[in-house]
Protein backbone atom coordinates (compact mmCIF):
# COMPACT_ATOMS: atom_id res chain seq x y z
CA UNK A 1 0.00 0.00 0.00
CA UNK A 2 1.41 3.65 -0.88
CA UNK A 3 2.66 5.69 1.46
CA UNK A 4 0.23 9.34 1.97
CA UNK A 5 2.21 10.71 4.99
CA UNK A 6 6.13 10.79 4.99
CA UNK A 7 7.74 12.13 8.31
CA UNK A 8 12.02 11.84 8.57
CA UNK A 9 13.83 13.31 11.26
CA UNK A 10 11.55 16.08 12.11
CA UNK A 11 12.91 18.98 15.17
CA UNK A 12 11.34 21.74 16.47
CA UNK A 13 11.95 24.09 19.05
CA UNK A 14 10.28 27.07 20.60
CA UNK A 15 11.82 30.27 22.44
CA UNK A 16 10.72 30.38 25.97
CA UNK A 17 12.61 34.02 27.32
CA UNK A 18 15.94 32.92 26.59
CA UNK A 19 16.18 29.37 26.41
CA UNK A 20 15.21 26.84 23.94
CA UNK A 21 12.58 24.74 24.27
CA UNK A 22 12.83 21.55 21.86
CA UNK A 23 9.22 20.56 21.98
CA UNK A 24 9.72 17.94 19.06
CA UNK A 25 13.37 15.73 18.59
CA UNK A 26 14.53 13.11 15.60
CA UNK A 27 10.75 12.09 14.80
CA UNK A 28 10.22 9.71 11.95
CA UNK A 29 7.42 7.14 10.87
CA UNK A 30 5.09 6.59 7.69
CA UNK A 31 1.57 6.47 7.52
CA UNK A 32 0.08 4.41 4.67
CA UNK A 33 -3.46 4.74 2.71
CA UNK A 34 -6.85 4.41 4.42
CA UNK A 35 -4.68 3.38 7.41
CA UNK A 36 -5.82 4.40 10.92
CA UNK A 37 -3.02 5.85 12.78
CA UNK A 38 -2.69 6.79 16.54
CA UNK A 39 -0.20 9.32 18.14
CA UNK A 40 -0.18 9.37 22.13
CA UNK A 41 1.54 10.55 25.21
CA UNK A 42 1.23 12.55 28.21
CA UNK A 43 0.28 16.43 28.41
CA UNK A 44 3.23 18.31 26.77
CA UNK A 45 4.88 15.38 24.88
CA UNK A 46 4.61 16.92 21.93
CA UNK A 47 1.49 15.29 19.94
CA UNK A 48 -0.55 18.25 18.75
CA UNK A 49 2.93 20.03 17.75
CA UNK A 50 3.70 17.18 16.00
CA UNK A 51 0.15 16.94 14.09
CA UNK A 52 0.39 21.14 13.24
CA UNK A 53 3.69 20.03 11.05
CA UNK A 54 2.01 17.29 9.16
CA UNK A 55 -0.98 19.10 8.37
CA UNK A 56 1.48 21.72 7.18
CA UNK A 57 0.35 24.10 9.64
CA UNK A 58 3.30 25.37 10.97
CA UNK A 59 7.26 24.71 10.05
CA UNK A 60 9.81 22.37 11.35
CA UNK A 61 13.23 23.49 12.51
CA UNK A 62 14.16 20.84 10.36
CA UNK A 63 13.59 17.33 8.16
CA UNK A 64 11.12 16.79 5.89
CA UNK A 65 7.18 16.19 5.63
CA UNK A 66 5.05 14.86 2.77
CA UNK A 67 1.68 14.53 2.44
CA UNK A 68 0.58 12.26 -0.93
CA UNK A 69 3.75 12.53 -2.20
CA UNK A 70 4.27 15.97 -2.59
CA UNK A 71 7.04 17.55 0.19
CA UNK A 72 5.70 20.43 2.33
CA UNK A 73 9.30 22.37 2.62
CA UNK A 74 9.42 23.71 -0.72
CA UNK A 75 5.71 25.42 -0.48
CA UNK A 76 4.75 29.01 0.60
CA UNK A 77 1.48 29.85 2.61
CA UNK A 78 -0.69 29.81 -0.45
CA UNK A 79 0.67 26.38 -1.84
CA UNK A 80 0.32 25.17 1.77
CA UNK A 81 -3.44 26.10 2.04
CA UNK A 82 -4.28 24.83 -1.56
CA UNK A 83 -2.74 21.18 -0.57
CA UNK A 84 -4.70 21.32 2.75
CA UNK A 85 -8.11 22.49 1.09
CA UNK A 86 -8.04 19.43 -1.79
CA UNK A 87 -6.30 16.79 0.70
CA UNK A 88 -6.57 17.26 4.22
CA UNK A 89 -9.09 17.56 6.47
CA UNK A 90 -8.92 18.16 10.21
CA UNK A 91 -11.70 17.65 13.66
CA UNK A 92 -10.88 19.20 17.09
CA UNK A 93 -11.10 18.91 20.25
CA UNK A 94 -12.80 22.60 20.47
CA UNK A 95 -15.44 22.42 17.73
CA UNK A 96 -13.71 25.42 15.63
CA UNK A 97 -17.61 26.09 13.90
CA UNK A 98 -18.30 29.66 12.90
CA UNK A 99 -20.93 30.99 15.54
CA UNK A 100 -23.42 32.96 13.21
CA UNK A 101 -23.51 29.60 10.24
CA UNK A 102 -26.26 27.15 10.99
CA UNK A 103 -24.34 23.29 10.84
CA UNK A 104 -25.59 22.91 7.10
CA UNK A 105 -23.79 26.17 6.54
CA UNK A 106 -21.02 24.45 8.21
CA UNK A 107 -20.54 21.94 6.31
CA UNK A 108 -21.94 23.95 3.09
CA UNK A 109 -18.87 26.88 3.42
CA UNK A 110 -15.95 24.46 2.26
CA UNK A 111 -18.00 22.88 -0.18
CA UNK A 112 -19.10 26.30 -2.10
CA UNK A 113 -15.11 27.27 -2.17
CA UNK A 114 -14.26 24.37 -4.05
CA UNK A 115 -16.69 25.32 -6.28
CA UNK A 116 -18.95 22.31 -5.32
CA UNK A 117 -22.25 23.02 -7.30
CA UNK A 118 -24.60 21.14 -5.24
CA UNK A 119 -23.06 22.34 -2.03
CA UNK A 120 -26.28 22.61 -0.60
CA UNK A 121 -27.27 18.89 -1.24
CA UNK A 122 -23.79 17.35 0.01
CA UNK A 123 -23.98 19.58 3.16
CA UNK A 124 -26.88 18.19 3.92
CA UNK A 125 -26.22 14.49 2.56
CA UNK A 126 -23.29 14.77 4.69
CA UNK A 127 -25.05 15.51 7.91
CA UNK A 128 -28.04 13.36 7.38
CA UNK A 129 -25.41 10.87 7.72
CA UNK A 130 -23.88 12.01 10.62
CA UNK A 131 -27.56 11.67 12.28
CA UNK A 132 -28.23 15.58 12.01
CA UNK A 133 -30.96 15.43 9.32
CA UNK A 134 -32.93 17.42 11.64
CA UNK A 135 -30.35 19.90 12.79
CA UNK A 136 -29.81 21.49 9.79
CA UNK A 137 -31.00 25.04 10.33
CA UNK A 138 -29.83 25.31 14.27
CA UNK A 139 -26.44 27.05 15.31
CA UNK A 140 -23.82 25.96 17.12
CA UNK A 141 -25.24 27.76 20.24
CA UNK A 142 -28.13 25.31 19.74
CA UNK A 143 -26.68 22.48 19.33
CA UNK A 144 -24.93 19.99 22.15
CA UNK A 145 -21.43 19.18 22.39
CA UNK A 146 -21.45 15.73 20.70
CA UNK A 147 -23.86 17.57 17.82
CA UNK A 148 -21.92 20.34 17.62
CA UNK A 149 -18.77 17.82 16.96
CA UNK A 150 -20.27 15.29 14.46
CA UNK A 151 -20.87 18.50 12.32
CA UNK A 152 -17.55 19.30 12.70
CA UNK A 153 -17.22 15.63 11.09
CA UNK A 154 -19.41 16.54 8.23
CA UNK A 155 -17.01 19.37 7.53
CA UNK A 156 -13.71 17.66 7.94
CA UNK A 157 -15.19 14.75 5.51
CA UNK A 158 -16.88 17.30 2.94
CA UNK A 159 -14.04 17.64 0.88
CA UNK A 160 -13.78 14.02 0.94
CA UNK A 161 -9.86 14.38 2.11
CA UNK A 162 -7.10 11.97 1.65
CA UNK A 163 -6.16 12.39 5.17
CA UNK A 164 -7.94 13.61 8.34
CA UNK A 165 -5.95 14.84 11.27
CA UNK A 166 -7.78 14.49 14.46
CA UNK A 167 -6.52 16.36 17.72
CA UNK A 168 -8.16 15.00 20.58
CA UNK A 169 -11.51 14.60 18.82
CA UNK A 170 -13.97 13.45 22.13
CA UNK A 171 -11.13 15.49 24.59
CA UNK A 172 -14.45 17.94 25.52
CA UNK A 173 -17.33 15.00 25.08
CA UNK A 174 -18.50 12.73 28.04
CA UNK A 175 -17.78 8.93 27.28
CA UNK A 176 -21.00 7.84 25.69
CA UNK A 177 -21.14 11.01 23.44
CA UNK A 178 -17.09 10.30 22.59
CA UNK A 179 -17.73 6.90 21.38
CA UNK A 180 -20.59 7.77 18.69
CA UNK A 181 -18.26 10.16 17.30
CA UNK A 182 -15.56 7.55 17.24
CA UNK A 183 -17.55 5.66 15.62
CA UNK A 184 -18.73 8.05 13.00
CA UNK A 185 -15.13 8.79 12.66
CA UNK A 186 -13.51 5.16 11.77
CA UNK A 187 -17.51 4.44 9.58
CA UNK A 188 -16.38 7.26 7.02
CA UNK A 189 -12.94 6.23 7.00
CA UNK A 190 -13.60 2.68 5.88
CA UNK A 191 -16.64 4.38 3.40
CA UNK A 192 -14.75 6.85 1.93
CA UNK A 193 -10.95 5.72 2.05
CA UNK A 194 -9.44 8.51 4.44
CA UNK A 195 -6.09 8.05 6.32
CA UNK A 196 -7.65 8.96 9.62
CA UNK A 197 -4.55 9.96 12.24
CA UNK A 198 -5.66 10.72 15.64
CA UNK A 199 -3.65 12.86 18.46
CA UNK A 200 -5.06 11.52 21.87
CA UNK A 201 -4.19 10.68 25.79
CA UNK A 202 -7.01 8.31 25.82
CA UNK A 203 -5.47 4.55 25.07
CA UNK A 204 -8.68 3.22 24.51
CA UNK A 205 -9.47 5.43 21.51
CA UNK A 206 -5.77 4.75 20.25
CA UNK A 207 -6.50 0.64 20.87
CA UNK A 208 -9.39 1.11 17.95
CA UNK A 209 -6.48 2.34 15.41
CA UNK A 210 -4.63 -0.41 13.31
CA UNK A 211 -1.20 1.83 14.61
CA UNK A 212 0.31 3.70 17.59
CA UNK A 213 2.94 6.13 17.44
CA UNK A 214 4.22 6.82 21.82
CA UNK A 215 5.81 9.82 22.32
CA UNK A 216 7.28 11.22 25.32
CA UNK A 217 9.55 14.49 26.34
CA UNK A 218 9.16 15.23 22.21
CA UNK A 219 10.78 11.96 21.43
CA UNK A 220 9.10 8.62 19.86
CA UNK A 221 9.44 6.05 22.64
CA UNK A 222 7.64 2.98 20.20
CA UNK A 223 5.93 3.29 16.93
CA UNK A 224 4.06 0.95 14.03
CA UNK A 225 2.96 -1.01 17.04
CA UNK A 226 -0.01 -3.01 15.78
CA UNK A 227 -3.52 -1.80 18.04
CA UNK A 228 -5.93 -4.79 16.50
Amino acid sequence: MAKILTVDNLEKSYSSGSKQLKVLQDISFNVEEKETFAIVGPSGSGKTTLLGLCAGLDRPDSGEISICGTHLNPLDEDERAVLRNRKVGFVFQDFQLLPTLTALENVSVPLELQGERNASGAAKALLEKVGLGDRLHHYPSQLSGGEQQRVAVARAFSNRPSILFADEPTGNLDAETGEKVEQLLFELNRELGTTLVIVTHDMELAQKTQKILRLKGGKIIAKDISAT
